[in-house]
């Protein structure tokens, strides 16, 4: 027969504390001394004694856990983005479930449904958008959620964002500023807000300076439709600059112009992305980009989260956040250029 289950009783004996103690001790954020903590801990590790999670969420009525749905991970952006995000919430006491959906409204419906099953304290969405039906679920259910790197045109749903709309005017101005007129978009997927905002941001700002998108193509943010959409670009009457809506993409658009093109980067067409993920720093592409501030967009989606969880009735917060243009090799650089 195996070894029974030693009890929070046994270890409170051993370490001649209450019952309460050792619970306290136990429990993210509760408050208990040193002594206690060290007496506790000695005898939980003597006797070979771990807490039963999911009985403590059943009678607190808390899992501590938060769940994590993201749509892919082939941006470099996202890996990052969930390390730091699972960082921040475990340093407040709170387990992470991760899982993957895709875009389509079924599967991310699935999806939210298996995390509401397993009881979670919170959600949060990055990289997709949610229906209205999904997002009242989990407001009948009592489970706050925080949209990470999405947005939606929903009063009651929290989302955390650069200032996409912004990121997109400075890479216009950009561009603008260096010469640049034939002037191409490589869009990302058309169902994200992030992609809306930022062709918007860039178009009214060309707009305003009295020029004209003078060639679209749509990436879908993957890196073989990018390699594609810029094949299309380039068959007639090339731009001479490239606005590509992430760095993931944008990596595609440089490796085709430099490699299957023939055409120097920058000296014959200049290519910025967004995002800034760590590649885009590497030798190989140098790429200017607009950086996404990816620790203030975390601290930011923790806080509204951590807020809602303790208080249901906490409004709910839209954030956009500015990222600087970072200026490298894959963009010709105005003379004397000040952001």
């Amino acid at each position: 027969m195996g070894q029974s289950k030693v009890t929070s009783a046994e270890v409170a004996a051993r370490a001649g504390v209450s019952q309460s103690a050792v619970s306290r001790v136990f429990t993210p954020g509760a408050s208990a001394s040193g002594g206690t903590v060290e007496k506790v801990r000695k005898a939980a590790a003597e006797l070979g004694y771990r807490p039963n999670v999911l009985a403590r969420a059943m009678v607190s009525g808390k899992s501590r856990i938060i769940g994590l749905v993201v749509a892919y991970l082939d941006n470099q952006f996202y890996p990052e983005a969930l390390q730091k995000l699972s960082n921040a919430l475990q340093k407040q006491g709170y387990h992470v479930l991760i899982f993957m959906a895709g875009q389509s409204a079924g599967d991310i419906g699935a999806v939210v449904e298996e995390i509401l099953d397993y009881q979670v304290d919170g959600i949060i969405a990055a990289s997709v958008a949610l229906s209205s039906d999904l997002t009242e679920r989990c407001r009948a259910a009592g489970v706050p959620m925080v949209l990470f790197n999405r947005a939606q045109d929903d009063p009651h749903m929290s989302a955390v964002t650069s200032d996409n709309i912004a990121g997109g005017a400075k890479v216009a101005a950009f561009l603008l500023a260096g010469g640049h007129r034939r002037i191409g978009y490589i869009a990302g997927w058309e169902g994200a807000s992030t992609q809306r905002d930022r062709e918007a941001g860039f178009v009214q700002r060309l707009e305003a300076a009295g020029v004209h998108l003078h060639a679209r193509e749509v990436g879908n943010f993957r890196m073989d439709d990018a390699h594609e959409a810029v094949l299309r670009m380039f068959t007639t009457d090339p731009p001479d600059a490239v606005f590509v809506a992430n760095d993931h993409m944008a990596f595609s658009v440089m490796d085709t112009v430099r490699f299957e093109l023939n055409l120097n980067v920058p000296g014959d067409v200049s290519v910025v992305g967004y995002d800034d993920v760590p590649a885009a720093g590497w030798p190989a592409y140098d790429l200017t980009t607009v950086r996404q501030p990816a620790n203030r967009m975390v601290a930011e989606t923790v806080e509204i989260l951590l807020s809602k969880i303790k208080a249901a009735d906490t409004p709910a917060r839209r954030v956009a956040i500015d990222g600087p243009l970072v200026l490298r090799g894959s963009a010709r650089i105005p003379e004397g250029w000040t952001e």
